[in-house]
């Protein structure tokens, strides 16, 4: 939940540091393989499919459980686009948004991940999905980063 201004810096850190290629995502971007996306502080992401490719529109339709951007936005619509070929990670946050839209990815057949308590600097959001029953796996945060590599690797 990063206010505008923000995202992009974070965006450009995480690609300096990154194997992946990391952007401040555009409405009607492609979505990309070895791409990751992060929100404008101003909008949600909602993933989109258009024929055979996977679009990324921003919505600027107000706060959603208390956010703009929310993850529940983005999880429905991953929930919705890839079901059980999607991967949900919640991580360490406070309150309990993302809990019932990872229930969505989960009852949609996506794996789902949550952070660890003792790697979280608050619990409160990955608590609230295991809670819920929306959860697979608990993982710590280097676990989580090797887990996410593993199933990648056998889904292609």
């Amino acid at each position: 939940h990063m206010p505008e201004g923000f995202t992009k810096a974070l965006a450009d850190r995480l690609n300096g540091i990154s194997q992946l290629t990391v952007v401040e995502a555009e409405d009607g971007m492609k979505l990309e393989n070895g791409h990751g996306y992060i929100a404008p502080g101003h909008s949600h992401i909602i993933v989109s499919k258009m024929g055979l490719k996977r679009m990324i529109m921003l919505s600027k339709k107000g706060k959603v459980s208390g956010h703009q951007p929310s993850v529940d936005v983005l999880f429905e619509s991953v929930a919705n686009v890839y079901g059980k070929k999607a991967i949900g990670i919640i991580m360490t946050g406070m309150g309990k948004d993302g809990s019932q839209s990872i229930k969505l990815m989960k009852d949609a057949g996506a794996h789902t991940i949550a952070q660890s308590e003792v790697s979280c600097c608050v619990f409160g959001m990955p608590n609230a999905a295991i809670k819920l029953g929306a959860i697979d796996e608990i993982l710590s945060l280097e676990a989580i980063a090797l887990k996410l590599k593993n199933l990648i690797r056998n889904q292609k």
